[in-house]
């Protein structure tokens, strides 16, 4: 029984430790620079979606695909892409009264609502597995039908992307340059993308948190009089979080018109859920089984000795 025990709690420690971890994603511009015909306002997508369903979405529904895809007829009116990556915010902490990094849930709140093109992923499904830069880039390169212009890609010195001849930048000011740079001489008309990456630079004297560097970030592009769109998204290290305890969905749709298009699906959290929650319950009825079993046959009575046949 002990033994029976103990296996159901391994099984149950493996498939929790397993789970991946939900992290939320943002997508805005200042102004729909022809994204999209209809409106897309703090539109918000509650499926449970992995970082290369992600990069498919922003690419198609976010109109990234003619930033970063190589077309001819492809109309780049924005001068830069920013994918702003966190390592700390969890799907679980937009709805909080008490926010671990005030500036950043302030940040993207306030740029979220008051953009005219909005879009909220608030499960996106994160492991340690893979860095979210590469998984984000590798996502853009394989549904970039004609080719991803990687060439157009610059990263802070944070990121742990593989390559050579890769432009990173140092500090604030890098970015700033290349920014008002592109405005002033960009004849071909293509977009920039910057990666920035958990922690910003390496030699960043004082630490700032994620909130202070894109709030910082967004004030410069604001001031610069750059075109602009952002992406942020946010891998987080931890267990995966009770669902009970996940009410950004709810959070986000008290504000939204879309809530019913994401009622009554099980997406792979709840996949995830209710396979434990069987196999536990499963495992329950067999060890009673069991144990009645042993019971039963511990109060069988037999006789020691048998009378010998009598002769006739």
């Amino acid at each position: 029984m002990a033994w029976a025990v103990l296996a159901v709690l391994l099984v149950a420690a493996q498939v929790a430790s397993a789970a991946p971890v939900l992290a939320p994603a943002f997508l805005w511009a200042p102004k729909n620079y022809g994204f999209r015909s209809d409106d897309a306002k703090e539109v918000v997508h509650y499926q449970t979606v992995s970082p290369k369903s992600l990069a498919k979405s922003v690419l198609e529904e976010g109109g990234w695909s003619n930033l970063m895809c190589s077309r001819e007829d492809a109309q780049k009116n924005v001068d830069v892409a920013i994918v702003f990556l966190g390592s700390k915010l969890q799907s679980s902490d937009i709805s909080k009264d008490k926010q671990v990094d005030p500036a950043l849930a302030d940040t993207l709140k306030l740029s979220f609502t008051s953009s005219e093109f909005s879009m909220a992923f608030p499960y996106v499904s994160t492991s340690d597995d893979e860095k979210l830069e590469n998984s984000l880039l590798s996502g853009f390169a394989e549904n970039c039908n004609s080719g991803f212009e990687r060439n157009r890609v610059t990263y802070t010195d944070t990121c742990t992307v593989n390559g050579q001849d890769l432009k990173k930048h140092r500090s604030m000011d890098s970015i700033h340059d290349l920014v008002t740079s592109r405005m002033g001489n960009n004849p071909s008309g293509q977009t920039d993308l910057i990666v920035f990456c958990s922690g910003g630079f390496e030699d960043l004297d004082p630490v700032k948190s994620e909130g202070e560097l894109l709030s910082e970030l967004v004030a410069m592009l604001k001031k610069s009089g750059a075109k602009y769109t952002i992406l942020y998204a946010s891998q987080p290290s931890g267990l995966l979080e009770n669902p009970s305890n996940l009410p950004l969905g709810r959070h986000l749709a008290e504000k939204t018109n879309t809530t019913k298009a994401g009622l009554g699906i099980c997406d792979g959290e709840c996949l995830v859920k209710s396979t434990l929650l069987e196999g536990t319950f499963v495992g329950i009825v067999l060890l009673i089984i069991l144990i009645s079993g042993l019971m039963c046959m511990m109060g069988i009575d037999t006789p020691s000795r048998f009378e010998a046949p009598q002769e006739s």
